[in-house]
């Protein structure tokens, strides 16, 4: 009976702390994503994979490589993922690293469409010309930094402001990761698709750029026409009214939102010419 017993506690024990080990690497992976400690973990599984494999093809000069490569690797880990490591920790101090948000994220989604489209409405209906990029799982930090921090609570009042004409910030894209403004006019890589319209200026061929290179949603409101346009992977929608874009914006942001832990999805709305 004690042995039966034993066994049971031994089962319970095993299992809380395979639970437990899983929990913490799946909070780890939401905290680090979006962010470009997600691509670095990426390379460590590739060079992971080369090393199995040149075990098993038995190539002496990759394994000896791979070897030094994985011995070292987590020295570099905590010299590159130093700010999410850090992140972590502040979040375990407040307590907040085990608790489930995922109401108020989804809150917060719908809080920033509803700001970027009422924000888009006001722009396209006085000409004023915007560019948007909304960051999501490939980090913009390179684009951040050629723009100016803004680091504030995304409103349409504030996102407005920052395109009025003649004000130092007009020029170039805003960058917005869920309810921040992160930086304002920023440089982004201009397309150079053959396919483009020449009636598109530089802020379209901006937002198809950002679009080829990442997987970040730009919105375009044209200065001449007051049209809105939306871009991702490569693709334009043009003149496409409020309601299309509120709609594109909540199957991208808030539905992918809820099936995070799904396979991946594809925009499938079609080109609108």
């Amino acid at each position: 009976m004690l042995n039966g017993d034993f066994s049971v506690l031994s089962i319970v024990k095993i299992a809380l702390d395979i639970t437990i080990i899983w929990y913490v690497l799946y909070k780890l992976l939401m905290l680090i994503r979006g962010t470009k400690a997600i691509q670095l973990l990426n390379g460590i599984f590739v060079v992971i994979a080369i090393y199995l494999l040149s075990v098993v093809l038995d190539l002496s000069t990759v394994r000896a490589l791979m070897s030094q490569v994985i011995v070292w690797g987590p020295v570099a880990i905590i010299v590159l993922f130093q700010p999410e490591l850090r992140r972590a920790l502040e979040q375990l101090g407040r307590g907040s690293f085990f608790s489930r948000n995922s109401t108020s994220q989804e809150e917060l989604m719908n809080q920033s469409i509803q700001a970027i489209t009422d924000s888009c409405v006001y722009m396209a209906k006085r000409r004023i010309g915007a560019l948007i990029t909304i960051e999501r799982e490939i980090s913009l930090g390179d684009f951040v930094s050629t723009g100016i921090p803004i680091n504030g609570k995304l409103t349409n009042q504030l996102l407005t402001n920052i395109f009025i004409p003649n004000t130092p910030l007009h020029d170039g894209a805003v960058i917005i990761n869920q309810d921040k403004i992160v930086a304002a006019a920023c440089y982004l890589p201009l397309s150079e698709s053959p396919f483009i319209s020449k009636e598109l200026g530089t802020r379209h061929r901006a937002a198809l750029g950002i679009s080829e290179v990442t997987d970040s949603i730009t919105i375009t409101v044209s200065e001449e026409t007051g049209n809105i346009s939306c871009t991702k992977n490569g693709e334009l929608h043009r003149n496409i009214t409020v309601e299309k874009l509120t709609e594109l914006l909540k199957l991208e942001l808030v539905t992918k939102f809820k099936a995070s832990t799904t396979k991946g999805w594809n925009w499938r709305g079609k080109k609108n010419e």
